[in-house]
């Protein structure tokens, strides 16, 4: 009869497990880490799955977004506009930007309007997991789905001001076009595009909260060498061809250069190739047609980074909210 001064005996049981390391046991009855980061193919599978969560989570959010204020959503359509203006200000009246670009205030907020998708999607991205620890470590779900959400905020935000930016450009005397039905495919390949980068920033993000501070900074300054308020295209014409055409790849520029020319073929032209003009000022046939390498710059931007970011947020997807 045992005592309770006897020593217990701790150790595990002797039996069929006796000897078995703790891996050993775990394959033996099916056992999986919490957490564990599965295949690419499998993990596609999982996002594919919870789509309507990254569509519901997405709409919740933006509405959310400015209940506090008291204008409400209008803020959506208010702040481009009003960074419209201050652009104008500065480097339309005081700077003379305007005086080279026809319908320049329909083509600086066509700038603002699709720069501010791609700036407002990556600093989302950046703080997509750092903001949310809580919703991760309370719910299991592919991680990617934040960044693709706060991905969808910003398209979301951006077709409600299409509504005010195309009203703008009509009032500047542009004509509906057959070019406006171009926006749609611009319009999906800068999303991949932004997709890509906020992936890649949410996992930066993740690790060095700092990362998220020094953003705007970097941001900014992508804004000002992409001719956001201003044309690039008389800086750069004594530029050696190589630092050209490196510049010709900037992605901000190539989906704004787009988005201009869809909205506006004409004008867009006759700023583009105002070296091809001739004697009456019209711009020759070769000038009214986008240059197609255009397009496949574009796509290549929107599949390089998409994937590239997708594979490079997956490979740190049981990293995410763990201490």
């Amino acid at each position: 009869m045992s005592t309770l001064s006897d020593p217990v005996n701790l150790s595990a049981p002797r039996g069929t497990d006796a000897g078995l390391t703790p891996k050993q046991l775990a394959d033996k009855y099916g056992l999986s880490v919490s957490g564990k980061r599965p295949g690419l193919p499998a993990y596609v599978r999982q996002l594919w799955a919870r789509r309507a969560f990254i569509s519901a989570f997405a709409t919740a959010r933006l509405v959310a977004q400015y209940t506090t204020a008291k204008l409400g959503q209008v803020w959506q359509v208010l702040t481009p506009l009003l960074n419209c203006a201050v652009f104008y200000l500065v480097f339309g009246v005081i700077m003379k930007s305007r005086d080279g670009v026809p319908v320049y205030i329909a083509w600086l907020c066509v700038g603002v309007f699709v720069f501010q998708f791609s700036q407002s999607a990556i600093q989302a991205g950046t703080r997509s997991i750092s903001d949310n620890l809580g919703l991760i470590r309370a719910l299991h779900f592919p991680r990617a789905c934040l960044p693709i959400a706060f991905t969808v905020i910003q398209l979301q935000q951006l077709l409600i001001s299409m509504v005010v930016l195309v009203a703008i450009v009509l009032i500047s005397g542009i004509t509906p076009a057959m070019t406006w039905f171009l926006i749609i495919p611009i319009l999906l390949l800068q999303s991949l595009f932004n997709t890509g980068l906020a992936m890649v920033m949410a996992r930066i993000g993740a690790k060095t909260s700092d990362i998220s501070q020094l953003m705007p900074f970097l941001l900014r300054t992508w804004m000002y060498v992409s001719g956001v308020m201003y044309s690039v295209s008389g800086y750069i014409q004594n530029w050696p061809p190589l630092w050209r055409t490196l510049y010709s790849w900037n992605p901000a520029t190539i989906y704004m250069d787009l988005m201009r020319y869809a909205f506006m073929p004409d004008s867009f032209n006759k700023h583009i190739y105002d070296g091809h003009l001739d004697a009456q000022g019209n711009a020759t046939p070769k000038a009214l047609i986008l240059p197609d390498h255009i397009w496949i710059m574009a796509g290549t931007w929107a599949v390089v980074a998409f994937v590239v970011g997708f594979v490079f947020f997956w490979k740190a997807e049981e990293e995410y909210g763990r201490g």
